[in-house]
């Protein structure tokens, strides 16, 4: 197996996830520009994303299964197809009602095409630095939002008129398609399979079905902890700018400490993946999950712009750091062959975890006037998914290679 292409893939897994997540999650880019123009509710526009998030779920899961059956190339392909239609078809919407299924369904659907097929691709083609590698293609999720959110702001203002939202989604699609439809041709299978048949700490079978794998306790534990894990950063994350801004600091420089929790996310992904090549995905994924609960407390003992940039670094290192890690534990626990749809069912449980943490902040806020009881909930949330973690059973063994 000639190794080095593998990092071929890796790329490709970068930069079709940069793309494909950087477009779903501009919509907070054109959240503005869309209900000044349109006259609609910013709640009404917000359940574009609601459906994103729901439609990435179901996504990775049927995308993440047929990637198995028919590879990753034609996959990747359809995926990338469908979000450039999605983008161009939503810039021409009239009414909210069209742009929430077409934005909302068909974009997010087509978003969980990348991810988790790409993913389970990269595995198949490392057996040692396989954390890296999946840390890389998750990296070109986290730059997603650092590089198309503000490339969408700057494509509104090269329109007729500032705020010209709908050219600016239109050329959006276009990059889609110049972007992810070249790079999915460079996809392809590796020659000889690496750890073709993992066995689990039970010696499951190498012809394991994917209905049997997708009930036994290994795989209900891996997607509990990433629910878990899901629903405790959500919330911190998606109120972190009105909670820094509640807590007297200037709107912008709120905004601000977002970007410092992208960037220590960044570096986390980087961090944890070398970090478990060296010592393992569980217990590299227990002690990730440990410091999230503790940053998310450390939130209320914050004060100050620095004392806020300190706590996002952390809480970023934490929760972009061990996101990667579930895929890994999927490849040590079943057979190659099914890594798509076991992970990606994985994957789509973790989005059930991340819709209930805005809520909860909501929820929370409007009751009692702040975000205290999000932060101490969140904190338990993100210990628990530790605890649970605790309770996953890899191999924990390198794969043996056997032939095509």
């Amino acid at each position: 197996m000639r190794v080095s292409y593998g990092w071929a893939i890796i790329a490709v897994g970068m930069a079709v996830s940069c793309i494909g997540m950087g477009a779903m999650m501009s919509l907070g880019v054109f959240l503005q520009p869309i209900a000044q123009d349109t006259g609609w509710s910013r709640t009404s526009i917000s359940t574009a994303a609601l459906l994103n998030f729901l439609g990435m779920g179901v996504g990775s899961f049927v995308w993440g299964a047929l990637s198995d059956r028919f590879g990753a190339r034609i996959i990747v392909m359809a995926g990338g197809a469908m979000l450039g239609l999605g983008l161009g078809f939503a810039s021409q919407t009239e009414s909210v009602l069209a742009f929430q299924a077409v934005y909302g369904g068909t974009v997010g659907l087509a978003v969980g095409s990348l991810y988790v097929p790409m993913t389970a691709l990269a595995v198949r083609w490392f057996d040692r630095n396989r954390s890296l590698a999946v840390a890389l293609v998750s990296v070109g999720m986290g730059m997603g939002t650092t590089i198309m959110a503000p490339l969408a702001g700057w494509l509104m203002r090269q329109g007729d008129h500032q705020g010209d939202w709908r050219s600016a989604m239109l050329t959006m699609a276009g990059i889609a398609w110049a972007v992810i439809l070249p790079s999915a041709l460079l996809l392809r299978e590796p020659t000889v399979p690496v750890g073709g048949a993992a066995t689990s700490g039970q010696n499951e079978p190498a012809d394991m079905s994917l209905l049997k794998a997708l009930v036994s306790p290994q795989c209900l534990a891996i997607s509990l902890a990433f629910f878990a894990c899901c629903a405790a950063h959500s919330g911190p994350i998606f109120h972190m700018v009105s909670y820094v801004a509640d807590c007297g600091v200037p709107e912008m420089a709120a905004a601000s400490v977002f970007g410092m929790a992208g960037l220590g996310g960044l570096g986390g992904r980087i961090v944890f993946g070398l970090i478990s090549d060296r010592i393992g995905a569980r217990p590299t994924l227990i002690a990730g999950l440990t410091l999230q609960g503790t940053a998310i407390l450390l939130w209320l003992a914050a004060g100050g712009l620095g004392g806020f940039y300190a706590v996002a670094l952390i809480f970023g290192f934490a929760y972009g750091g061990v996101m990667p890690l579930y895929a890994i534990l999927v490849r040590e626990s079943f057979p190659g062959r099914i890594m798509g749809g076991v992970f990606g069912v994985v994957v789509m449980v973790s989005f059930f975890g991340m819709a209930i943490g805005p809520w909860l902040g909501g929820f929370v806020f409007d009751t009692y006037g702040n975000y205290g009881w999000l932060y101490i909930v969140s904190s338990g949330l993100g210990l628990g998914a530790a605890v649970v973690a605790c309770l996953v059973r890899p191999n924990g063994g390198r794969l043996v290679a056997q032939p095509a």
